[in-house]
C-alpha cells in the first residue's frame, strides 16, 4: 500500500458501469430493459442453427464496434474481445474517467471468460476440416485466438498498463474478476479496475448444452415448476472499481460499495450442482463482507433455469437464510445465459438495485416450484424496493464457486 494511504480509503466502490448485452447496450438502456422485463430471446443469427432441434439465443443485436471504441481497431480483433473493449469503453464514460489523466500504472483490467474468442476458434476448425489441416489456418485469425487477448483489448482501449488478467472461470468468472479487482484495490496494488466479462455465442457451446439436455427451446424460465433450461447468450460487462480515496478525489459519482466475496471449488461432478458447497460459499461471502443473511435485502441469483441448477440455489437459500429468505430473482430470464459474462450482468443488475431502488423481475415465471414455494422470485414485473445489501451469485462448472457482495454507500 502506497505511504500515508490509509485503510479507509481503501474501501473499493462502483463508479461506471459497462453493459453490452442481448437486452441494451450501456448503462440507460441496459437498466430501462431490466425494468421492463424485455426479452433478448430471438433466433439465432450468429451461424446457421439448422439441424438444431431448438434454434433460440440471446444474441446482442446489430453490434457495432467501431461506433463504440476510440483505442482499437476491430478487425484486429476477435467478436469477444470486442465485446469486452466496448463494455470497458462504456463504464470508462459513465465513470466519467478521464483515462489520459489517469496513472495508467494505477489502472489494471480483471475479466472473464467461459470460451474465450469461440468463434475464432470455430472459424480455424473449419479450415483445418476443409482441408490441409493446421496448414490452412490464416496467420490473423491465429493472432486473433488468445482468451488473454479479452483483457488485453480492455487495457489496450483504456490505456491502462496495471495488472491484466484474463480468468476462465466459467460461468463465475466475471465474480472471480470483480474479487480480483477487489483485492488489487484493497492491497494498494492498483487504484483503478475495470472488471468484468466476455463471451460469444457459438454453435459449439449451444451444442454441448444442447446435449446436456440444458438448453430450453425457446424461453428462459428459473424458478418456475416448468422451467426447462438456458437460452445461450452473448456480451461483455465492465464494472469501474476504485479506491475510495481514488474516487473522492476526482468527486466521482459512486453507485455502491464493494463489501467483499466467497469463493469455493468442491469439485465434486464435473457439470452438477452442490447445495452444500453453495451454501458455504454464501456464508463465506458474508463473514468477508461483515454481514449477516439477515442484512441481505436481495439475491440476484445465478437462476439459469434448468431443473438442477435452480433447485440447488434455491436449497442453498434455504440452508442460510432459512425463514428470512430475501426476494430471489434471476436475470437470466431476460438476457439469457452470457457464459463468463453472466455473474458480470448479475453485478450490474445487485449494483442498480441499491443505485435506483427497484428488484428486477424473472420473467416467463408462472408456477410456484412445489419444492421450494417459499422463494420469491419477483415474478414477471420488476418491484421498487430499498436494497442496502445485495448479494450477487455465480456458479460454474467443475464447482467453481464465487459470490460478490455490494452495499449502499455511506
Amino acid at each position: 500500500m502506497p505511504a500515508g494511504d490509509e485503510p479507509e480509503s481503501r474501501r473499493v466502490v462502483v463508479t461506471g458501469l459497462g453493459p453490452v448485452s442481448s437486452i441494451g447496450t450501456g448503462i440507460a438502456e441496459f437498466s430501462a430493459s431490466l425494468r421492463a422485463g424485455r426479452s433478448g430471446a430471438a433466433g439465432i443469427r450468429s451461424f446457421d442453427p439448422a439441424g438444431f432441434p431448438y434454434s433460440y439465443a440471446a444474441e446482442v443485436p446489430d453490434f457495432c464496434a467501431e461506433k463504440l471504441l476510440r483505442g482499437l481497431d476491430p478487425q484486429d480483433w476477435g467478436r469477444s474481445s470486442q465485446f469486452a473493449a466496448a463494455a470497458a469503453r462504456l463504464a470508462a464514460d459513465d465513470a466519467g474517467l478521464d483515462t489520459g489523466r489517469i496513472a495508467a500504472g494505477r489502472f489494471g483490467v480483471v475479466m472473464g471468460t467461459t470460451s474465450g474468442e469461440s468463434q475464432v476458434v470455430e472459424a480455424l476448425t473449419s479450415q483445418a476440416v476443409a482441408g490441409g489441416g493446421c496448414q490452412a489456418f490464416a496467420p490473423d485469425a491465429l493472432a486473433r485466438l488468445p482468451a488473454a487477448r479479452l483483457a488485453h483489448a480492455a487495457s489496450e482501449e483504456l490505456g491502462a498498463a496495471g495488472p491484466s488478467v484474463t480468468l476462465a472461470n466459467a460461468c463465475s468468472a466475471s465474480n472471480y474478476a470483480i474479487g480480483y479487482g477487489y483485492d488489487l484495490l484493497t492491497s494498494g496494488e492498483a487504484d483503478i479496475v475495470a472488471a468484468g466479462g466476455a463471451d460469444s455465442v457459438c454453435r459449439w457451446a449451444h451444442a454441448g448444452f444442447y446435449r446436456l439436455g440444458a438448453l430450453s427451446e425457446r424461453a428462459c424460465a428459473p424458478f418456475d415448476r416448468d422451467r426447462t433450461g438456458i437460452l445461450t447468450a452473448e456480451g461483455g460487462v465492465v464494472l469501474i472499481l476504485e479506491a475510495l480515496g481514488h474516487a473522492q478525489s476526482r468527486g466521482a459519482r459512486i453507485y455502491a460499495e464493494v463489501l467483499g466475496y466467497g469463493l469455493n471449488c468442491d469439485a465434486r461432478h464435473m457439470v452438477a450442482p452442490d447445495a452444500e458447497s453453495i451454501a458455504g460459499c454464501m456464508r463465506a461471502a458474508h463473514h468477508n463482507a461483515g454481514v449477516t443473511a439477515r442484512d441481505v435485502d436481495y439475491i440476484c441469483a445465478h437462476g439459469t433455469g434448468t431443473v438442477s441448477n435452480d433447485r440447488a440455489e434455491a436449497d442453498a437459500v434455504r440452508q442460510v437464510f432459512g425463514e428470512h429468505a430475501p426476494p430471489v430473482s434471476s436475470i437470466k430470464s431476460m438476457l439469457g445465459h452470457a457464459m463468463g459474462a453472466a455473474s458480470g450482468f448479475g453485478a450490474v443488475a445487485a449494483v442498480l438495485a441499491i443505485a435506483d431502488g427497484f428488484l428486477p423481475p424473472t420473467i416467463n415465471w408462472d408456477s410456484r416450484d412445489p419444492l421450494f414455494p417459499w422463494l420469491d422470485p419477483v415474478p414477471n414485473r420488476a418491484r421498487t424496493a430499498e436494497v442496502r445489501i445485495a448479494q450477487n451469485d455465480g456458479f460454474a462448472f467443475g464447482g467453481n464457486n464465487c459470490i460478490t457482495i455490494f452495499g449502499a454507500f455511506r
